[in-house]
């Protein structure tokens, strides 16, 4: 009999799951979680799970870290919410300040929103109206990669390249001109992908507004890897031509690519950055696009058709900017980057039961994204490995045939131990 704390049957009835078939959930039911702590998650159960995917990739400095605990606490004795058009505060202009810093000061002017569709779609109209206002109204087209991955807005689904997101939304969507991905597994991949884009632009640039990308992964493609030379390649051909670069930092950006941004590993520096997840170390819902002045100065003028009118009720909450801040803050005392730097070495040895298993193939690493692909596995393989990767304590949710990590940047060698040996069993019994 259903009891008032059943929260899994209560959860199918009320709540519409994101990314879901909800009636998988009559033979999986949800999970319900009552605490978490560092990248440990409980359910209401007792059951223990680590977190290696921090939950969809937001959470870098594990859960519920004191330090943002505290920031958060702080906040909430002085302000809550205020609208951003014609105010501002402490936390915002701090925050906006301190990410430009990390560019070098070449990308600024900051503009938030609340999830990472929101800053792509934010910076696709940037882009065009930019375009507008320097007299150019037809330069209005985009150009993307294969496969990508931006958001599932309307205009974040027009260069998204994954049909099980964007079919059934055809109607409602203006899509970009797409070009073949490169894969670091298969040769010659990136020449084809250079020489497809330089043909598209010699072609059409006169059209074409941006190209979007995800520097050095391209995650929701199934942790799809190039090569920082790639990205110099892809921004410099936009030069020549006269195209804005947005470059899709919302996942790999805040070191989880080995520096704090993506693109800084490439000698490059994007039209437009766009940025979210990890920006509050998940705690609370972010986004922001930065870009470059000159940008920024095309809107600059008497006349409000000239201005960006884009606008979101919670654009830069104080509560998550000063979250935001204290991840800042942890980035600059804990030096966790050049301490993942030094582990590398010791993380491959740890990774090889992963990386020798008979059916996983594709070994790959950048920075603390891991991903293997499954080799003759059957067709659920994703749904299975989940559900036995939880019942061994170990939340993992991989895309398609590809299982990747993607834990806190904090996570301890013992958890990598334990990481590596239970996903290495769920994947035994699965295949058994």
């Amino acid at each position: 009999m259903e009891t008032e704390m059943d929260w899994a049957a209560r959860s199918r009835r009320s709540v519409w799951h994101p990314c879901t078939q909800m009636q998988w959930l009559e033979s999986e039911p949800p999970h319900a979680l009552v605490r978490a702590e560092g990248g440990w998650l409980w359910e209401d159960k007792g059951h223990r799970v680590y977190d290696a995917i921090s939950s969809w990739w937001v959470n870098l400095f594990g859960h519920r870290h004191p330090a943002l605990v505290t920031a958060l606490k702080d906040q909430l004795d002085s302000l809550d919410h205020v609208m951003l058009a014609g105010m501002t505060h402490a936390p915002v202009v701090a925050l906006s300040e301190r990410l430009s810093e990390r560019t070098g000061g070449q990308l600024g002017h900051a503009f938030y929103g609340s999830d990472g569709a929101s800053a792509t779609e934010m910076a696709l109209k940037m882009s065009v109206h930019y375009w507008r206002n320097r007299g150019y109204g037809q330069k209005n087209q985009f150009i993307a990669l294969a496969q990508g991955y931006h958001g599932e807005t309307a205009g974040a689904l027009g260069v998204t390249d994954i049909p099980l997101f964007r079919t059934a939304y055809a109607a409602l969507i203006r899509p970009a001109r797409v070009i073949p991905a490169p894969d670091s597994r298969v040769d010659g991949s990136e020449a084809s992908s250079l020489a497809c884009l330089k043909d598209w632009l010699e072609r059409h640039h006169e059209c074409l507004a941006a190209l979007v990308m995800e520097p050095l992964v391209q995650c929701a493609a199934g942790m799809v890897f190039h090569s920082p030379d790639y990205v110099h390649a892809v921004a410099r051909l936009c030069e020549t031509y006269g195209v804005h670069v947005i470059a899709d930092e919302i996942a790999v950006g805040f070191g989880r690519t080995g520096t704090f941004f993506a693109h800084q590993q490439c000698g490059v520096v994007p039209d437009f950055l766009c940025l979210s997840k990890g920006i509050t170390g998940g705690m609370l819902p972010l986004s922001v696009v930065l870009t470059r002045d000159e940008i920024y100065r095309a809107f600059y003028a008497p006349g409000v058709d000239r201005a960006f009118l884009h606008s979101h009720s919670y654009t830069g909450n104080p509560l998550a900017c000063r979250v935001a801040l204290a991840v800042q803050d942890l980035f600059d005392c804990t030096d966790i980057l050049a301490l993942n730097q030094a582990r590398q070495a010791g993380l491959k040895q740890q990774l090889a039961p992963l990386t020798q298993h008979p059916n996983l193939r594709h070994g790959r690493l950048c920075g603390m994204i891991w991903a293997f692909d499954g080799r003759d596995v059957p067709e659920d393989f994703s749904r299975r490995l989940a559900v036995c990767a939880w019942n061994r304590g170990v939340l993992v949710r991989p895309i398609g045939a590809t299982l990747y990590f993607m834990p806190p940047l904090t996570i301890s060698a013992d958890e990598v131990d334990f990481v590596v040996r239970e996903t290495v069993m769920a994947l035994d019994e699965v295949l058994a």
